[in-house]
């Protein structure tokens, strides 16, 4: 479970794909299966820049806003938004078994929500094995 606010999740993800390792050529699909959380790559150097992240996305998307859609909560509809701006879905390329990002990037995990619960991440990778 994540508490509100983006997460560096890059690490936990690759650790969980031990078969990337195997792949020459590729690509890997990363999939969020949820609707108020979201995926980015952004960088992963300095930590302020999490937190300028969720100031930003709070700042585009108020949760003072008049929503129609609030039986589940305050943050709920703020985070469908967030989730459908943001996205749920990364395609990063594999070379020589490795993500190929660059430098300082990462793979970040949002939660929108105060309480979001437990968030499921599934991993599709395709390409050339070595």
């Amino acid at each position: 479970m994540f508490e509100k606010g983006c997460h560096l999740v890059h690490n936990e993800i690759v650790n969980q794909i031990p078969e990337l390792r195997s792949f020459k050529v590729g690509m890997a699909n990363v999939f969020l299966q949820h609707t108020s959380a979201s995926l980015m790559i952004n960088e992963n150097a300095d930590p302020d820049v999490q937190k300028d992240m969720e100031m930003g996305l709070n700042k585009i998307v108020p949760e003072s806003f008049p929503y129609i859609h609030t039986a589940e909560g305050p943050d709920d509809m703020p985070g469908h938004l967030k989730s459908g701006i943001v996205g749920v879905s990364l395609n990063v390329p594999i070379t020589n078994g490795r993500l190929n990002l660059g430098t300082w990037q990462g793979i970040y995990l949002c939660e929108h929500r105060e309480h979001g619960g437990s968030r499921r991440v599934v991993v599709t990778l395709q390409g050339e094995k070595k």
